[in-house]
């Protein structure tokens, strides 16, 4: 294998033994793909790599890219932590990603189908039917609509991992994926402070990801390319509402609230200074409890009323469509495998985590019994709420939860702690390893689209497992290279 000579940027860098390095192979030995990475980027001197750093993180200061954080007295906006030492990974490594990825999510796309209109799949009881009736983002309203091209989830941002053992996933986000600026703001302070390392890697493009999006949400309208579309925002209290601005003015398109919108005669208007426009196609950023106060949550002032009847009626489209929810709940997540093999008679390529159904009594005692080295979620949770990491909680924390799990144990299930990889980052004066996980987004229209990179997550507090970037995270810059030099499909 390829050992390149280090510069004084990675002299001291301490591999850790029990994960896998996505930059180095050994000590001092870095992954043969990373060749032209490293004939690069250790001409650079420290004192000026200190200065880059700077740069790059000013960048994210002077677009406002921000993230809201919430906690019990208060709402406050932090500015996103970037670290300027790129994930670097293989062109190989991303070909199995993205053929994984292809499968899943048409398979979970059959599955939502099938779920709403004939029920096969439980019928034969490869997924039991109560746990479908009893997740609460499993929508009744939705049996039997009509969806546009029978494309139920046409955007999902899946988390991944890797361990020495290879890569797995953690989630499928289906509801409201988030991430997708970062991805591309990441990649846009890089070029700019970077830009000649940049030139000499050849370096997979992931700029075409915000035309793919618009292009996923035309062929869902009968209208296509002539379609209206509009981005819908909880506002600019949600913790994504940087996102949703960047995205809209990225596509081009509106961004509006439901006070922005009106429902008559089953028909979407958005109020303009020239009068009521019809709005063919909603990207919606909003969970589906708050969609239509008519047909959800009726204190819900968030969304439009008599929105889902128009949806229902085929008026305008919801992406994602409502209901996709119940295929990233955690307990349906553990049959995701059996999904495939159900609709696609294929073995998974990409495996799931080894994960407990706490509703199951036999696994909920094993929970119980191994708290202190298993993750424990609920089945309805995102961004890391209501999480347990048994490794870093008390005694007291771990006697507490048990108790609330025993309690309610439907709601949770259990996964082993992974050795999550780690890459190098650049702290205070040195680089060291932090742990760090990865979320590809999928278009999914009348074909597959992935930009070859998407969020790199990064748990910049040392030894840390934790990547949320409420709880102290941040992201870097995925470098996709392609030393053979091979078209972007």
């Amino acid at each position: 294998m390829q050992t390149n000579t280090l510069g004084s940027l990675f002299k001291n860098y301490q591999l850790k033994t029990d994960t896998y390095d996505e930059m180095f192979s050994a000590p001092a030995q870095s992954r043969s793909f990373t060749e032209t990475f490293f004939q690069e980027f250790n001409d650079i001197p420290e004192d000026v790599f200190k200065n880059l750093q700077a740069n790059t993180s000013q960048f994210f200061l002077h677009h406002g890219i921000t993230f809201n954080i919430y906690d019990e007295k208060q709402k406050s906006e932090r500015l996103f932590p970037i670290d300027c030492i790129p994930r670097l990974m293989s062109y190989e490594d991303w070909d199995f990603i993205k053929k994984g990825l292809e499968q899943r999510i048409q398979a979970i796309n059959l599955f939502l189908w099938d779920i709403y209109h004939k029920e096969q799949i439980l019928k034969d009881n490869v997924v039991p039917k109560d746990l479908i009736y009893s997740c609460k983002n499993f929508r009744l309203q939705m049996k039997k609509v009509p969806v546009p091209e029978d494309v139920y989830v046409s955007l999902c941002g899946t988390d991944l991992v890797r361990t020495k053992e290879g890569f797995f996933v953690l989630e499928d986000n289906l509801r409201v994926p988030s991430g997708s600026s970062y991805m591309l703001t990441c990649r846009q302070a890089m070029i700019k402070n970077f830009l000649s390392v940049f030139r000499k890697c050849n370096i997979q493009p992931i700029e075409s990801y915000c035309l793919e999006l618009l292009k996923t949400l035309f062929y869902l309208s009968a209208k296509k390319e002539e379609a209206q579309v509009v981005l819908l925002t909880p506002g600019p209290y949600n913790s994504a509402y940087f996102e949703h601005v960047f995205l809209a003015s990225q596509m081009g398109v509106e961004l509006v609230q439901g006070q922005d919108l009106q429902v008559h005669n089953n028909t979407v208007y958005m109020k303009t200074t020239q009068g009521l426009k019809k709005v063919d196609v909603i990207y919606s950023r909003i969970n589906d409890d708050f969609l239509d106060p008519l047909s959800f949550r009726p204190d819900s002032y968030l969304g439009v009323p008599g929105l889902f009847s128009a949806y229902q009626s085929g008026s305008v489209v919801l992406s994602n469509a409502p209901g996709t929810g119940v295929a990233d709940d955690k307990a349906v997540y553990s049959y995701i495998p059996e999904i495939i093999r159900y609709y696609l008679e294929q073995d998974p390529i990409l495996s799931n985590v080894k994960t407990y159904l706490c509703r199951r009594p036999k696994e909920l005692k094993h929970t119980l019994k191994n708290l202190e080295n298993l993750v424990v979620k609920t089945v309805g949770g995102a961004g890391g709420d209501g999480m347990f990491i048994g490794p870093m909680a008390s005694k007291k924390e771990t006697e507490e939860f048990a108790l609330k799990l025993q309690s309610d144990p439907e709601n949770y299930v259990s996964q082993p702690v992974l050795p999550l990889s780690t890459s190098p980052c650049f702290v205070g004066d040195t680089v060291e390893p932090r742990h760090v996980d990865f979320r590809p987004f999928v278009l999914y229209s009348d074909k597959m689209s992935l930009v070859p990179g998407g969020l790199c997550r990064v748990a910049l507090k040392k030894n840390s497992l934790v990547v949320n970037s409420s709880q102290g995270g941040g992201a870097k810059d995925i470098w996709v290279i392609d030393n053979k030099k091979r078209e972007v499909s």
